[in-house]
């Protein structure tokens, strides 16, 4: 399938279905000798699975990895690393009722008239049930990547109108993964936790933001042109599942200011270039330049519903559907490892490609 492999030099190829026997992925490029640690791996694939709180979906699965191919004696080989997460709680039954209709704001039109044919059950390969192995992929990246002194940290800052107003420096983001939600502010958190069980017990669901901060970024990552460090997180992020924007530094939030209050000054402080200010994100002219790099990415509200809707079906006629299934009224809890691990894929990828810059 095209468009299911990510990265130049550190490259991952995904495979599976929601409701398909497993999902899986296949690491090209992992440098050999790295030591692999399984229950990291399988820590990280907790963080994202279903059924571990009662603010995301009830799908019960252990998504328990299992290592296929590519290191021996606990390291990395250097040949494809394989690793495959096998679905065993699918309810293909629950999805009977849209197997000719077009489900608002899904991917099932598209699909069909891309393919010609399409999956309903869950959303076949749409499903976000693929990130699994994006995740498994991410923690080996992040393996390597703690070799280097890199760390990534991704949080919940915004839950429909709820908005956490306080600034990177204040949060604690230890705090992160104490809660249900993953907001580093406990008071914030327990109000985003009521929103989101309201919303689901109105059958509905709701969007927010998900930010990160990735410390230790040495300067020198990314290409010039089309393969600058923020457009290939920029593109890691917009390909997860509900992602509806992607900014980095000062963002949006950038063009009120003038240059003079936007610039970030240089200096110089132990041997390292500094700047006083960071909003440019840690990124200059698509490299990083050493502080830290942050960004925030945008989820829309998952598009199943349980009040009834107006579609179509695959002839056109006018239908009414309903949401059933087991769904997450919000996706952010179960976003935030996934963001982590696409972006740890990102920097393993640039930092693997960097060694060949000099």
């Amino acid at each position: 399938m095209a468009g299911s492999i990510f990265g130049t030099a550190f490259r991952i190829s995904t495979f599976g279905e929601s409701h398909g026997k497993a999902v899986g992925v296949v690491i090209d490029g992992c440098p050999a000798g790295l030591i692999i640690d399984e229950d990291f791996i399988q820590a990280e694939l907790d963080r994202r699975r279903p059924g571990q709180s009662n603010i995301v979906t009830q799908r019960k699965e252990s998504d328990t990895v299992q290592i296929l191919s590519g290191i021996f004696e606990g390291k990395s080989t250097g040949t494809p690393l394989a690793m495959v997460i096998y679905n065993g709680d699918q309810r293909s039954g629950d999805y009977g009722h849209i197997a000719d209709k077009y489900r608002p704001s899904h991917a099932d039109y598209t699909y069909q008239v891309k393919y010609g044919i399409r999956d309903y059950r869950g959303g076949g390969r749409s499903s976000a049930r693929e990130t699994a192995a994006r995740v498994a992929a991410g923690a080996v990246a992040k393996l390597l990547l703690a070799q280097e002194g890199v760390q990534i940290q991704a949080y919940v800052s915004q839950v429909g109108a709820l908005v956490l107003q306080k600034s990177l420096e204040e949060l604690d983001l230890s705090l992160t993964e104490s809660n249900d939600v993953r907001c580093p502010d406990p008071e914030m958190a327990e109000q985003m936790i009521d929103l989101i069980k309201a919303v689901r017990k109105d059958g509905d669901t709701i969007g927010g933001v998900v930010s990160a901060v990735i410390k230790g970024c040495p300067p020198g990552l990314g290409e010039p042109a089309f393969d600058k460090l923020h457009a290939d997180l920029g593109k890691a992020m917009l390909s997860i599942n509900a992602c509806k924007g992607f900014e980095y530094g000062s963002g949006f939030a950038g063009v009120s200011m003038r240059g003079s209050e936007h610039n970030d000054s240089f200096y110089e402080e132990d041997g390292k270039v500094l700047t006083r200010t960071n909003h440019s994100g840690g990124v200059q002219g698509g490299i990083s330049n050493g502080m830290d790099i942050t960004f925030r990415v945008a989820f829309k509200p998952v598009a199943t519903i349980i009040p009834e809707q107006e579609s179509v079906n695959e002839q056109g006629e006018a239908v009414i559907v309903t949401g059933k299934g087991r769904h997450d009224p919000c996706v952010l809890p179960r976003a935030v490892p996934i963001v982590e691990s696409m972006a740890a894929l990102v920097l393993a990828d640039h930092f693997l490609r960097q060694r060949t810059a000099k």
